[in-house]
């Protein structure tokens, strides 16, 4: 398939193969040649129209997960990137509020703007970006590995916020991209106890392979409790439930997925009893990013048994089916221009 295609999604459930042309880089910015580019669940929302008002702008190119390499740069940005294997942040921050300044630009008070829902994103052959939001990579990186350090990074701003120290005894809830990548991370800060609770068992090998020490379903009525740290990823009420319920008095929960609207939430009675510390997160801040890259490079993420899909750009309205078909046996799927 040539560079020369991108998908258009020109409102929910309509979208286009049109030819694409790369946008020259302008001042500060660069040219990059995608590789691939993830579908996530939020992919579906944009395709379905599910996605809450105000993060979403149509007609849109999606992919907001994605790696590829550098092929030209704008004035003010050094000339040595040129050729560099990259991965990129999503959210396009001011820089200049006091958010921005304070280095949470995840929480930019001028407005939300993030490639793929309201820039043109990745599911095209080339994506052109501001420079400073690029993480170069090793040049021996795998770049089919790196399309999956999106989704990698938001968990790594869940684990930086969690603080998890040596021999503690800590804790994942949910199972999918997002829970495997929170189990590599926390394994990589020894702990004492590595527990991943999730809805079906097909998951437990995968998990154990990444560290886990022990592997329950949501419904054991013997799960275990009293972890000081827990990282829930999968997105519903109930599973934050679970989350606090592992927790010993004093400790430290946070939660990434995001439940449907009016979902019930947790007790306040039992968060103030018990006095647990509960953190959310939305998206990474540019730690977490340089965290994920350097965790990355060092070997300590293996992304590549979580991709169980990679498909032509052609094939997206299936890619979107697939990753919302909720069959086992489909993990990450990656489009490839």
């Amino acid at each position: 398939m040539s560079a020369a295609t991108a998908v258009v999604v020109d409102a929910p459930g309509e979208h286009r193969l049109v030819p694409h042309t790369p946008r020259e880089p302008g001042p500060g910015e660069a040219l990059v040649a995608v590789h691939a580019a993830g579908v996530c669940g939020s992919d579906r929302e944009v395709y379905q129209g599910n996605r809450p008002e105000g993060y979403v702008r149509y007609p849109l190119t999606p992919g907001h997960e994605w790696s590829g390499t550098v092929q030209a740069v704008g004035a003010g940005v050094p000339a040595s990137l040129t050729g560099r294997k990259v991965v990129g942040e999503g959210f396009r921050n001011c820089q200049v509020c006091d958010r921005c300044h304070a280095g949470q630009t995840t929480l930019c008070t001028a407005g939300y703007e993030e490639t793929g829902f309201t820039q043109p994103g990745a599911m095209a052959g080339t994506l052109t970006l501001p420079a400073r939001l690029l993480h170069v990579l090793p040049d021996d990186a795998d770049l089919t590995a790196a399309a999956l350090l999106e989704p990698a990074a938001c968990v790594a701003a869940a684990v930086l916020k969690a603080g998890a120290r040596p021999g503690e005894r800590v804790a994942v809830v949910g199972t999918g991209t997002l829970g495997m990548f929170a189990v590599q991370f926390l394994k990589a800060l020894s702990p004492a106890d590595l527990l991943v609770v999730g809805t079906r068992r097909d998951r437990e090998a995968l998990s154990r392979r990444f560290g886990a020490t022990d592997f329950r379903t949501k419904d054991d009525p013997a799960l275990p409790g009293g972890f000081d740290v827990v990282v829930e990823t999968a997105g519903s009420a109930d599973a934050a439930g679970t989350a606090a319920a592992l927790l010993r008095r004093g400790g430290r929960l946070v939660l990434t997925g995001i439940p449907a609207p009016g979902a019930d939430g947790l007790d306040p009675t039992d968060l103030v009893v018990r006095q647990l510390e509960v953190q959310t997160v939305f998206g990474a801040p540019p730690e977490a990013w340089a965290h994920t890259v350097r965790v990355f490079a060092a070997g300590l993420l293996d992304p590549l048994p979580l991709v169980t899909h990679e498909l032509p750009l052609t094939d997206f309205a299936h890619a979107v089916e697939l990753a919302g078909s909720g069959d086992p046996e489909v993990g990450k799927i990656l489009l490839r221009p």
